[in-house]
C-alpha cells in the first residue's frame, strides 16, 4: 500500500501562486508515477497533471499547461505542485495519487485525501 498525504491548499486571490505538496509512505517512491487531479463541486474529477517515476517527464492537462508545474523529491517521497497566475476555476479539491512506474492520465491505483484550493476574484 502506498499512503499519501495532501496539503498546501488555502484560499488564495485570483492571480496569486499556491504550491501543493503530497507526502508518501508505505513503499519505495521512486517506484511510483505520480499525479495530480481536481474536482470542482459539481463536475467530474479531471487530470492535472503528472510526473514519472524516473526520467521526470511531466504531463498536464491543457488547462493549467504553462502556470502549473510538477515536480518530485525522490529523497523526501514528495510530490509538489506549483501553481501560479490561478484562476477561480481553479477552484476544487486537488488530490494525488500514485501508479506504478509510467504516468497516464487515468489507472491510478492508490489516492490521498485532497486538500482544498479556492481562488477568489
Amino acid at each position: 500500500q502506498v499512503q499519501l498525504v495532501e496539503s498546501g491548499g488555502g484560499l488564495v486571490q485570483a492571480g496569486g501562486s499556491l504550491r501543493l505538496s503530497c507526502a508518501a509512505s508505505g513503499r519505495t517512491f521512486s517506484d511510483y508515477a505520480m499525479g495530480w487531479f481536481r474536482q470542482a463541486p459539481g463536475k467530474e474529477r479531471e487530470f492535472v497533471a503528472a510526473i514519472n517515476c524516473c526520467g521526470g517527464n511531466t504531463y498536464y492537462a491543457d488547462s493549467v499547461k504553462g502556470r502549473f508545474t510538477i515536480s518530485r523529491d525522490n529523497a523526501k517521497s514528495t510530490v509538489y505542485l506549483q501553481m501560479n497566475s490561478l484562476k477561480p476555476e481553479d477552484t476544487a479539491v486537488y488530490y494525488c495519487a500514485a501508479q506504478w512506474r509510467v504516468a497516464r492520465m487515468t489507472g491510478y491505483d492508490y489516492w490521498g485525501q485532497g486538500t482544498q484550493v479556492t481562488v477568489s476574484s
